[in-house]
């Protein structure tokens, strides 16, 4: 991912009011990110919690989406798996975010969703060497990067769909 300004990632939002988008914080950690190690910046709002965000590149054009979370369930003793990064994890690490889709769509209330890491960290779990769970079976970095960077604009697509 190329090295995205301030103003470029607050410009590339198709998806959120404009109070969302008025209240936007970025992460200090944006300041920090190796761009060149990553395929979509996301993270949870400090301030909102039930409120994310994700920025990936589209046709080299960078996309953001506002999403909303659902509370993860309590119980730990179940698994659940991020459909982005396929981490398996503790149930209560996987939360349901939504998105509203852009466009006309949005403003009627439509909406895609799907289960991601509740603190978003999928761009480094694909990238850890060790497994997370104790019976999860890894597949190479390359593959799970490349996995993730194709379910990623999947998702990101499904939200554009009928802009």
């Amino acid at each position: 991912m190329r090295p995205l300004s301030e103003d470029e990632i607050r410009a590339s939002f198709v998806n959120g009011t404009d109070a969302e988008l008025g209240q936007l914080e970025l992460p200090l950690e944006h300041l920090l990110v190796e761009w060149d190690e990553i395929d979509a910046l996301a993270w949870r709002d400090q301030r909102f919690r039930q409120r994310g965000y994700l920025v990936t590149m589209i046709d080299d054009e960078p996309v953001g989406l506002v999403l909303r979370a659902t509370e993860p369930p309590a119980s730990r003793h179940r698994a659940a798996m991020c459909n982005l990064c396929h981490t398996q994890q503790p149930a209560n690490q996987v939360s349901m975010f939504s998105a509203r889709r852009a466009g006309l769509a949005g403003e009627r209330g439509d909406s895609v969703g799907t289960y991601l890491c509740s603190d978003l960290s999928c761009q480094e779990n694909v990238r850890l060497h060790a497994p997370l769970a104790p019976a999860e079976v890894r597949a190479s970095s390359e593959r799970r990067i490349d996995g993730l960077r194709r379910r990623t604009r999947a998702f990101v697509e499904g939200v554009l769909q009928l802009a």
